[in-house]
């Protein structure tokens, strides 16, 4: 007598999470255990956690011929996620457990050898697409709470073997997930108010949070960069539920921590220059995220940006222009959403004291030019705010000169500027196509003669020409008004010009 069971499970290609059908055969002939269906090395060792698992939560384990095929057969399976619904196949296939009970359910989790269960990478991604399917979802106890940020999810938490038997079973029935977490945004970030001076920097850091543009601030060491950069995502709008999803997602599949408590806060990423392109971009044999992902819909703040190597800003290309990176390897294809903030920081020079009005600057003009030229023209004209963030007078800075501006009034115009946005256009000003440009920003004859000249001095191409009118289009939102004026179009020229 032949026995078959399906059990569903998913498993993790990027952000996506593609269902996989666990096919457990129990055939006639001598005993033998074995995992078809393009299983890597992890999955292949699972046969031994199952058997052991099995054996110690008091279940007889099959003395057949099983076959365990993981569909579909193309599609690489890795990691340890699969234990459980091999181990749910096997004792369904066996008449052990209820197979019709399991029947809306899909299973994840790694199984310990004394069957307790334990948690898993990438469960947000797959407890996203079984909400879509309409099923439930079986995962570990410690998975839980990552799951149930799928409000429409039905979760069945699992901390043995032998629990969920006798659910599935109806001896002992295990009651759905409740979170009892509360979900906002965390109230200590950064605030703005602890920056003194710099009005025209904190004025460019309001520009760019209200359109989502890019910016790039150039000053000597101590001048208050870092410090405004840390500050951006305080003058951010909460993440929406979609949004916030998608960043704890790419977080998931990267197998970081997550926190409940502040998951709604826009992502800030700030790695070391001396990053390789796989951990800017993502790499790997089986693909992972980068820091460029784990900054959607967040803040990607790149200090000493000239210190990065060449080829690692050169990768930045893709995603600033498209909101998404591909990884391509042998075998398998990846693409990681990538829609992130650009800030970045630099010295004007390599010793850092160019134009500082008093420690002199030891560098040759051959010194500076090549420690610019480090950023390729390509990149810097993807930027859309280019701002000096000059040193302070002592006096200045001692007596607190500047206005002191708290993160939550400025939050509060970055919010209605974004709304204004979103029903103009359905998209930030940022990510205007050319067709948004002409609608959304026309100028009168005028302008555009007076904004040609200002391009033509400038010498900036037909990109920055675009980027300027939608940098004037945030600013004139900022205003409240409808139509670009003069004063909108020759800010945004300003914040165009690196000195």
């Amino acid at each position: 007598m032949h026995n078959l069971s399906l059990v569903l499970s998913r498993s993790s290609s990027g952000i996506d999470a593609p269902q996989i059908t666990v096919e457990t055969h129990l055939g006639n002939g001598l005993p033998a255990f074995s995992i078809v269906g393009l299983p890597e090395k992890a999955v292949q060792e699972s046969r031994e956690r199952v058997r052991a698992a099995i054996v110690n939560a008091n279940f007889e384990f099959p003395a057949r011929r099983i076959t365990v095929n993981l569909a579909p057969a193309d599609l690489p399976k890795e990691g340890s996620r699969f234990d459980l619904p091999i181990a749910i196949g096997i004792l369904a296939a066996s008449g052990q457990i209820d197979s019709k009970a399991a029947r809306d359910h899909e299973f994840i989790g790694e199984l310990a050898l004394s069957g307790e269960l334990r948690p898993v990478s990438g469960v947000l991604p797959a407890a996203l697409a079984v909400a879509r399917a309409g099923r439930r979802l079986v995962v570990p106890q410690e998975n839980a709470g990552e799951a149930a940020c799928v409000e429409a999810l039905t979760i069945l938490p699992g901390s043995h073997l032998l629990q969920l038997s006798e659910h599935f079973n109806g001896t002992s029935l295990t009651p759905p997930f409740r979170s009892n977490s509360s979900i906002m945004q965390p109230a200590a970030l950064p605030d703005m108010h602890d920056v003194i001076g710099q009005e025209q920097a904190k004025r460019a850091l309001l520009i760019a949070a209200a359109g989502g543009h890019s910016i790039l601030m150039s000053g000597p060491p101590g001048t208050g960069k870092s410090m405004l950069a840390g500050r951006l995502p305080g003058l951010l709008p909460a993440l929406s539920e979609e949004e916030a999803l998608e960043s704890a997602a790419v977080r998931s599949v990267a197998g970081l921590g997550f926190e409940l408590d502040s998951w709604r806060q826009p992502p800030f990423r700030s790695p070391h220059h001396s990053a390789s392109s796989a951990a800017l971009v993502g790499g790997g044999t089986v693909p992972r995220p980068g820091e460029i992902s784990l900054s959607h819909r967040g803040v990607l703040f790149l200090d000493e940006l000239p210190e990065f190597d060449r080829r690692v800003l050169e990768a930045l290309r893709e995603p600033l222009e498209n909101g998404h990176i591909t990884i391509s390897r042998a075998g398998r294809q990846a693409e990681f959403p990538a829609r992130f903030q650009l800030v970045a920081a630099m010295n004007p020079c390599p010793c850092g004291y160019h134009g500082h009005p008093h420690k002199p600057c030891r560098c040759t003009a051959e010194q500076i030019d090549r420690y610019r030229n480090r950023i390729s023209g390509p990149v810097l004209d993807r930027i859309d705010i280019q701002v000096e963030v000059p040193a302070l007078p002592a006096a200045d800075f001692a007596a607190g000169k500047g206005s002191r501006v708290e993160s939550a009034a400025l939050r509060a115009r970055v919010v209605a500027c974004r709304q204004t946005q979103l029903e103009r256009q359905q998209r930030l000003n940022s990510r205007l196509g050319p067709q948004d440009i002409e609608r959304h920003c026309g100028l009168s004859d005028r302008q555009q003669e007076l904004l040609s000249r200002a391009i033509d001095k400038l010498n900036l191409s037909h990109r920055a020409f675009h980027r300027v009118l939608k940098l004037a289009r945030t600013i004139a939102d900022l205003d409240a008004c409808g139509q670009l004026e003069d004063r909108h179009l020759m800010e945004a020229l300003n914040l165009r010009r690196t000195g």
